[in-house]
């Protein structure tokens, strides 16, 4: 998604814009292929949830005729897009404030609004053992609840927290000017994440708690992934290739010695659909209905969990067949992400960073 202030990177590369469906213009470059695999990893996600999840949870009177597994794998595929997102903003970025009001514009205004949804409509509807008091639910305002034990609106906000931690630790890098070290820097934090890994494994000894948590040791493989895509498909000549390529498969190595063969196999099927698509490779991709997915899919993450597994309880309740439960919260909360993003999202961006526009006006001329 491009933001406030982007521009080709000064050193050659090729000028990527992503699409962003918030923006009052779109860019004429568009890459939607990557915009909608983002839609496509949501989609994943809400389907592991009112399938698979669901059942796990809830007393179900019946199974469902499709279950979905692994698409809780959804949320890695998110990762690795936005470390193929994050990273190209910051490298066309030109002030460090451009940076900061484009992230904020994007996620919190959408965030708050998806919060008091949740907390209002799972209180209406009800859903046992998930409500959460007023008090937490101003907790989660400012997504790094979790580091304060406080319990999440809804579920699926703990990615939020790692998002947001890899946003900073990239910002910085960026404010120490030092892109150009984020091989190392990724290199450094494969290499101990194998650390931590192995001297639990082997030794039984347990490094801190807090330094693998903020730095995200548990998925910097997948942000490292999509980073290097980025880096690969961006660097005009062939030798720049080479790094990329170097971090990619020292991550996919870390994610076989950490996690599993069948881990290394899906990173590399997942990181493998994000290059093509990248590369403008998946025209089907950019057809209208998975483009409006790519464009809702942060709200819908956002709103999923929590009121559809209500919306599923209250239909059970009167008999209507889990099947059907399932396509009802399903087309519910793409309606109500949809409301989100016409009603919320694009008007609080536009209002964002138009005010910050303004304001930095006089300061150029």
């Amino acid at each position: 998604m491009p933001d406030i202030g982007d521009r080709p990177s000064d050193r050659g590369s090729k000028q990527i814009i992503l699409y962003d469906p918030n923006m009052a213009s779109p860019p004429s470059h568009r890459l939607l292929e990557v915009d909608a695999l983002r839609g496509l990893a949501a989609m994943a996600v809400v389907l592991f949830h009112y399938t698979t999840r669901f059942t796990e949870l809830f007393k179900a009177v019946e199974m469902p005729t499709v279950s979905f597994p692994l698409g809780y794998y959804g949320v890695n595929l998110f990762f690795i897009i936005s470390g193929f997102v994050i990273f190209m903003t910051l490298e066309k970025t030109i002030r460090p404030m451009d940076f900061v009001v484009s992230r904020f514009s994007r996620l919190f205004p959408a965030y708050w609004v998806a919060i008091f949804l949740t907390f209002s409509i799972c209180h209406l509807l009800g859903l046992p053992g998930k409500l959460v008091g007023l008090g937490t639910a101003f907790g989660n305002m400012l997504m790094i609840h979790g580091f304060f034990h406080v319990a999440h609106v809804d579920g699926v906000y703990w990615t939020l927290e790692v998002e947001l931690l890899f946003y900073c630790g990239v910002f910085l890098l960026y404010r120490l000017r030092r892109l150009n070290l984020i091989h190392h820097v990724l290199f450094g934090l494969l290499v101990l994440k194998l650390t931590y890994y192995l001297l639990e494994r082997q030794f039984g000894i347990n490094l801190p708690w807090i330094i693998f948590r903020l730095l995200i040791l548990g998925y910097i493989p997948w942000f490292a992934l999509g980073i290097s895509i980025y880096l690969a498909i961006s660097r005009q000549d062939s030798s720049g290739w080479m790094q990329p390529a170097q971090t990619a498969v020292m991550a996919l190595l870390t994610l076989w010695v950490c996690d599993s063969l069948f881990v290394f196999t899906l990173a590399l099927a997942l990181a493998t659909v994000v290059f093509l698509a990248a590369s403008g490779r998946v025209p089907m991709l950019k057809t209208p209905p998975l483009v409006w997915l790519g464009a809702i899919s942060y709200p819908l993450y956002l709103l999923h969990e929590n009121i559809g597994w209500a919306i599923q309880l209250q239909l059970q309740a009167i008999g209507i067949p889990i099947d059907l439960t399932i396509f009802i919260a399903l087309m519910a909360n793409l309606l109500l992400a949809n409301a989100l993003v016409r009603w919320v999202e694009k008007p609080a961006m536009l209002w964002i960073r138009t005010r910050y526009k303004n304001r930095t006006r006089p300061t150029e001329q």
